[in-house]
């Protein structure tokens, strides 16, 4: 029984360190910026290698929080944890991120059984926490295709990192940018610009 809980202690640690580690490549390769929100979607049977919604540990959902707040700590990047399906795929946030982006709040508490463990577990972390119905994050991470594009802004792009997996299961990785507007005669960069039409550039 001990050898089983020591190798448990082990992979829960590994978990943390492989989240902690993608969330640190999402975050340098989307260039977050203080008070922009990270959407996390979680699946912790995929993460033992089981099916999602299967077998929901609260101890799997812990590690996995642990990992990204400990890499979200001081950068001023909110954090929203999407519910499972069973809760139409709401979203625990701090009662903060649900007042300044004026989300629409819903009466719901997640429990592992509706709302997955990851979201139940969040709801008893977060300081104020709330569920909203939707949001519009600048980026996400999505752990066992828990399917976050619901809540990615437009245009949602993927972030390719050498880490595929968190435990067993899949890691899908994503940014966001605004939308490209114009046509041919559109110019996007700054230094194309100046290229044209020097620093200063007269109106049309």
């Amino acid at each position: 029984m001990d050898a089983v809980r020591e190798e448990m202690e082990i992979n829960l640690q590994k978990v943390k360190e492989e989240v902690y580690k993608a969330t640190k490549g999402l975050l340098e390769a989307a260039k977050l910026r203080p008070g922009q929100i990270l959407v996390l979607g979680c699946s912790t049977s995929e993460i033992q290698g089981k099916r999602i919604g299967s077998t929901g540990s609260t101890d799997v959902a812990a590690v996995v929080l642990d990992g990204v707040q400990e890499a979200l700590r001081g950068t001023g990047v909110h954090l929203a944890v999407q519910c499972c399906e069973h809760l139409n795929r709401a979203l625990v946030v701090e009662r903060e991120v649900q007042e300044k982006y004026n989300l629409t709040e819903v009466t719901v508490l997640p429990v592992p059984k509706a709302g997955g463990a990851t979201a139940a577990t969040a709801l008893r972390r977060f300081h104020d926490p709330v569920v909203v119905e939707s949001i519009q994050a600048h980026a996400g991470i999505d752990i066992g295709d828990t399917l976050i594009g619901m809540h990615l802004r437009p245009v949602a792009v993927p972030v390719r990192l050498e880490q595929k997996s968190v435990g067993n299961a899949h890691l899908t990785l994503a940014r966001t940018r605004p939308k490209l507007i114009g046509g041919a005669r559109a110019v996007y960069a700054w230094d194309e610009v100046e290229e044209k039409f020097g620093k200063n550039p007269k109106t049309c």
